[in-house]
């Protein structure tokens, strides 16, 4: 069970795991909540949308059509491997779907058939529209079906989930078949090895992958007024050549509200919003930073 990501950070999981994404219009505030509760998520869902073509897709996928409103899932995947986001809240996705699919699920073990629909999905799991026809024939290229695993383990690893947070809506709600083309366990073995060979983002020691020339994210303790330490000015030295110093005159080594602004700045500049903009590093943001060594 989690709290459902804020457009900024589910923006930020998907860029830090490679994909290219492009925000829709007014994705951000782009839902359904109106008609339903958005929460606690349990896992992600995906489509194939029975269409061809990106920009047509994408159009259907936030607007829906006359029986059935937009957003349609919260992200298209092209056929280019790139990912559109279209809502960010309930969308019109999952329907209805079997109970004890959504009970193993949240407990991360094998799926039971899908023979009732009598739970709600729109609430429970985030959606990925992939382009294809679904007829068996259109080909699913091999830098969509990386963007499908790149998506999913971006979101699994932001919540803390295995690959078995992951399912195919046919798996869902009974009578589906997407999506078709792929079998969903090659998906989650794929999605399996892809969190095990990537460092988990949450606050740890220093990440095996870390190069060795930077800084690990040393705590958000240390960035407190009047905290000083060599690291803040190696950190306002990058914030600034990046374009984001707010400084009358530094930096230096004591915390300060020019160091917060400006690390506002440049969590803006990564597409945070809102509070997750305050100026206080977290490990996502700094690890882009890349903060040399304090000698």
């Amino acid at each position: 069970m989690a709290t459902p990501l804020t457009a900024a950070k589910l923006l930020a999981a998907l860029r830090a795991e490679g994909l290219t994404v492009h925000e829709v219009r007014e994705w951000r505030t782009h839902n359904r909540n109106s008609k339903g509760p958005w929460g606690p998520t349990h896992g992600v869902m995906i489509h194939h949308t029975v269409t061809s073509g990106t920009a047509s897709s994408v159009a259907l996928c936030y607007d829906g059509h006359s029986s059935l409103p937009g957003p349609l899932c919260h992200g298209v995947i092209d056929k280019k491997g790139e990912v559109h986001l279209v809502g960010n809240g309930r969308a019109n996705h999952a329907g209805l779907g079997d109970g004890d699919v959504l009970r193993a699920v949240i407990d991360e073990r094998e799926l039971p058939p899908d023979n009732e629909a009598d739970t709600d999905g729109n609430r429970h799991f985030y959606g990925f529209e992939c382009v294809n026809l679904g007829n068996g024939d259109d080909p699913w290229p091999a830098v969509q079906l990386e963007a499908i695993e790149k998506a999913a383990a971006a979101i699994c690893r932001a919540h803390g989930w295995s690959e078995r947070s992951v399912i195919g809506h046919k798996e869902w709600q009974p009578g589906k078949v997407d999506p078709r083309g792929f079998s969903m366990d090659s998906m989650r073995a794929r999605i399996a090895a892809r969190l095990r060979d990537r460092p988990d983002p949450a606050p740890a020691p220093r990440p095996p992958s870390r190069p060795a020339g930077y800084e690990p994210f040393p705590g958000a303790a240390l960035f407190r007024p009047g905290q000083r330490h060599a690291v803040i000015t190696a950190m306002g030295r990058r914030l600034v050549a990046e374009g984001c110093g707010r400084y009358a005159e530094g930096p230096g080594p004591v915390w300060s509200e020019a160091d917060r602004r400006s690390y506002a700045a440049w969590q803006k500049k990564l597409g945070f919003t809102g509070e997750d903009a305050d100026g206080v590093p977290g490990r996502l943001s700094w690890d882009k930073l890349k903060v040399p060594r304090a000698r």
